[in-house]
């Protein structure tokens, strides 16, 4: 099977005072990206930035000012749920202007915009891409989606649920039919490479609901899976409805959430060979099995590492610290990785003591 990439993957994003960032400015590979942590170190504010960036993007018919300003800002509301769209400036003295900057590969004009402190609900946009994007992003949030069923898409519309927008969005992809001729063909053939994972399993949808049929055992229902079968089915459905069939962008939080070290594993094997096969992965992780397993089955991909970490000044308090980024093409020379490194040998330490 003929490997397509990503179209335009991100290969650049700036924040200034966005979130917990003063100033960031890294740069992606067009395959694997994996970001890491600790709690409050902007993981998901960074992920979801860049989805809701490139959705407006990919969903936007006329890329223009006008039509970008209120989208954007829009999104961003409905992504991060804060009160005001001025909550998302970095928290300091006096007012402040957020500034954020996504550069797309084979795409010459960068895609930036500003917004302030007071901003209610508007961005003012200072460049915009002389393209669309034609690849899908796709956002997962820490927990399965998959036993949701369509229902939640009119009580999301119709009611204040508390979920944010990525919920919706990623339900609506899901519920995609799956494709037919050539092209599930070729979903067929990558779907091979990880069907293990789901004893030879397939995932389908009726009339909103999803099941996972196995042969030899039989159909369950998703909300009788375990967790990590579902997590590993989500994405199983979404090559086999093309959403991320040879291309696609994924920003995936805290995928390890709620799974044992096997079935981190399995999702490291997944997010491994989407990359391979032409998507472009965001992981935000704190998990150290999961960043080994990674590195581990990533040899082949060059994957990227991106480090969060706060560093305190002597006149701010550690919460109000900013949150600086480190990208490196190996793991091991996170400071964040370093850190983990010497807790794990003190521990061994003190077993022995």
């Amino acid at each position: 099977m003929m490997v397509r990439m990503a179209k335009h993957p991100i290969s650049r994003l700036r924040l200034a005072a966005f979130g917990p960032f003063e100033e960031i400015d890294v740069t992606w590979s067009p395959g694997l990206n994996v970001i890491v942590g600790d709690n409050a170190t902007g993981k998901s504010q960074l992920l979801k930035a860049m989805y809701s960036s490139t959705k407006v993007l990919r969903d936007t018919e006329a890329l223009t000012k006008k039509e970008l300003n209120p989208s954007l800002a829009t999104k961003l509301m409905g992504t991060l749920r804060p009160d005001n769209l001025g909550r998302l400036t970095r928290r300091t003295r006096g007012r402040v202007s957020a500034k954020v900057g996504l550069t797309f590969a084979e795409i010459e004009v960068p895609l930036e915009f500003t917004f302030g402190s007071h901003a209610k609900r508007e961005v003012a946009v200072g460049s915009v891409p002389e393209r669309s994007l034609d690849d899908e992003p796709v956002y997962l949030p820490p927990q399965e989606l998959l036993s949701l069923s369509a229902s939640f898409l009119g009580l999301f519309d119709s009611y204040e649920t508390g979920f944010d927008e990525t919920w919706r969005d990623t339900v609506e992809l899901l519920l995609r039919p799956a494709l037919r001729g050539p092209r599930a063909q070729q979903a067929n053939e990558m779907l091979d490479s990880f069907s293990g994972l789901l004893q030879e399993g397939t995932v389908t949808e009726n009339n909103g609901h999803f099941y996972l049929h196995q042969p030899g055992i039989g159909t369950l229902e998703a909300p009788l899976l375990a967790e990590g079968q579902r997590k590993v089915a989500m994405i199983a459905r979404l090559i086999a409805n093309g959403v991320l069939l040879q291309g696609g962008y994924l920003f995936w939080d805290e995928p390890e959430a709620n799974l044992n070290p096997a079935s981190q594993r399995a999702i490291a094997t997944v997010l491994v060979h989407l990359a391979g096969a032409g998507a472009q992965v965001f992981v935000a992780t704190h998990s150290m099995f999961l960043l080994r397993e990674l590195q581990m089955l990533g040899e082949g991909i060059n994957p990227r590492y991106v480090g969060l970490s706060r560093v305190q000044t002597t006149e701010e308090s550690a919460a109000m610290a900013a949150v600086q980024a480190q990208a490196v093409d190996d793991l091991d020379e996170l400071d964040y990785v370093a850190a983990l490194r010497a807790e794990s040998e003190q521990a061994q330490r003190y077993l022995g003591w």
